[in-house]
């Protein structure tokens, strides 16, 4: 079933994730140690990025950047849904809020800072409450 692509009944319904989450980096010839689980991996010309819970990449003795915490927007919205993640970004650069955005099949995931997760969801709460 393709996700909603219409951006006027996109209801996003954003939820915080329990934990910590960095952004890590290992040479491409390096395989992900498989005592990580990570939420998201992408192969770079530079190598392979994850992001795993910072507690993973401490325990395996990873360097990592950007604590943060992941916001799941649960509508599944289409892959070609045109402004979505346009919007939302803009709010939150509004509000001096960076966000590290994932579009995934079903969902998007916004990486904000952890000392302003909860402002970033309440944020988009109450965009989600005007819709």
């Amino acid at each position: 079933m393709p996700g909603e692509g219409n951006l006027k009944t996109l209801n996003m319904k954003p939820e915080m994730q329990e934990g910590i989450f960095v952004f890590c980096s290992i040479p491409e010839d390096e395989e992900i140690p498989a005592t990580l689980r990570p939420v998201h991996i992408f192969r770079e010309r530079e190598g392979t990025a994850f992001i795993v819970r910072r507690e993973e990449a401490e325990a395996a003795g990873l360097p990592h950047q950007f604590a943060s915490q992941m916001i799941t927007l649960t509508v599944h919205s289409s892959l070609e849904a045109v402004g979505f993640l346009a919007a939302i970004t803009g709010l939150l650069a509004d509000a001096g809020i960076s966000v590290n955005a994932v579009s995934a099949f079903y969902h998007d995931h916004l990486f904000v800072p952890e000392h302003r997760a909860s402002e970033a969801l309440h944020l988009l709460q109450n965009m989600h409450d005007q819709t």
